[in-house]
């Protein structure tokens, strides 16, 4: 990521939090949008082209898109046509994380653990990952069998920012994809995303009590990114960021094994 592409986020950042009246539907149309920009390379060309003024650009973006989307979805991208960005790539996923960010503002649900569901049922079924994965097939039908998939089981937030991406998966695995969409919640919500492998499952008083510890080491809320992996024994493994804290049972015997064998 650029220079550029970093100060242009702060700015599309700032402007989630200065619109008013959030929905679903204001994120659907900023997920549609991103889709539009990704399929036409002149208009995600002509956008981004720092040589026309940003009168210029946004017109294009009133003309383009006013017509068919809320004001709120225009004002967005109006803004984030309005920033100079390192390339047209950058330009297309920042407004596909407007899309998720808006969709975060709009449903106080519990996104994050919901798409942490959905990431670790995709995950598990190496099939369904390939079939969303595969450059075979079209993007609306994949957003389809997402919807069929999660319908009756997670909320309309999950649902469609799960539907959305994997209709547009520029080269990356669904399981990254699904990554990026819940560090992206979890920042717009002010928290940090924990991932957490334990042999057997925590019960809700040790979540909280793990999920209290973290966030007081951190100095910010803390998101646990529940694993059961039987490989570890016992204890838990933790990665937030950079940072492993690596206390189970599989590690100390690993080490224990290499002084005896040094």
């Amino acid at each position: 990521m650029g220079s550029a592409t970093t100060q242009a986020l702060v700015a599309t950042t700032a402007a989630i939090a200065e619109t008013p009246g959030l929905t679903l539907e204001v994120s659907g149309e900023l997920f549609a949008a991103a889709r539009a920009l990704a399929d036409s390379p002149q208009l995600s060309g002509a956008l981004t082209d720092n040589a026309a003024s940003s009168q210029i650009r946004d017109k294009v973006v009133g003309d383009v898109f006013g017509p068919a989307f809320a004001p709120q979805t225009v004002s967005l991208l109006r803004t984030a046509v309005a920033q100079r960005w390192s390339s047209v790539d950058d330009f297309v996923d920042a407004v596909e994380e407007l899309a998720i960010r808006a969709a975060a503002v709009a449903d106080q649900g519990d996104l994050e653990n919901e798409l942490f569901g959905v990431l670790h049922t995709v995950s598990a079924n190496p099939e369904l990952e390939l079939a969303l994965g595969s450059r075979l097939g079209e993007a609306s039908a994949k957003g389809a069998l997402i919807e069929r998939l999660l319908d009756g089981r997670f909320g309309a937030g999950t649902r469609l920012i799960a539907s959305s991406i994997v209709q547009r998966p520029r080269e990356r695995r669904v399981r990254q994809l699904l990554e990026r969409a819940i560090r992206i919640v979890s920042n717009q919500r002010g928290r940090v995303v924990a991932s957490v492998r334990t042999a057997t499952p925590l019960n809700d008083q040790q979540r909280a009590r793990l999920a209290e510890t973290l966030s007081n080491r951190y100095g910010t809320a803390v998101a646990l990114n529940l694993v059961v992996d039987p490989g570890v024994v016992g204890g838990l493994r933790i990665e937030i960021g950079d940072d492993v804290i690596d206390a189970t049972v599989a590690s100390r015997l690993s080490d224990l094994r290499q002084r005896l064998a040094g």
